[in-house]
């Protein structure tokens, strides 16, 4: 059995976010001992550690809520894994070409710079203030 800050020190998320995960359902109740204190099982341990690695590849709560949900539910096709991690796929590669085209934006506005003028004079400022001198919408 685990207490609550061991628990934390072996998953790595920390004690208010556990406690939040308790309130919102992602993760079952710990038993509570003698002096009140949460104890968590090996389940508990696996269960917290399966939460932290679906918020790591950025799963939100309700999909990580359905994706438990299957778990318990091992006869049921994984189809709604599937469609879950292609809809997070898919999220994580429009973020990738959003940051894309951050990045192109911003090298072309720092290499229109030259860094040696006054301010009044500067790319960058101007650029920042006029959405017009962008090059792509972002």
């Amino acid at each position: 059995m685990f207490s609550i800050g061991e628990l934390s020190r072996r998953t790595g998320v920390k004690v208010p976010t556990i406690r939040y995960y308790e309130e919102i359902g992602l993760l079952t109740p710990a038993g509570r001992s003698a002096g009140n204190q949460r104890r968590y099982d090996a389940a508990g341990l696996e269960r917290l550690g399966f939460i932290r690695h679906a918020r790591a590849l950025g799963f939100g709560i309700d999909e990580i809520l359905s994706l438990i949900d299957l778990q318990q539910h091992p006869d049921r096709s994984c189809q709604s894994a599937m469609e879950i991690a292609e809809a997070q796929l898919a999220a994580v590669r429009d973020k990738i070409a959003q940051l894309r085209s951050l990045e192109q934006e911003l090298s072309r506005i720092a290499d229109g710079c030259e860094g040696s003028g006054p301010a009044r004079q500067c790319y960058v400022l101007r650029s920042l203030s006029d959405h017009g001198l962008c090059s792509n919408p972002h």
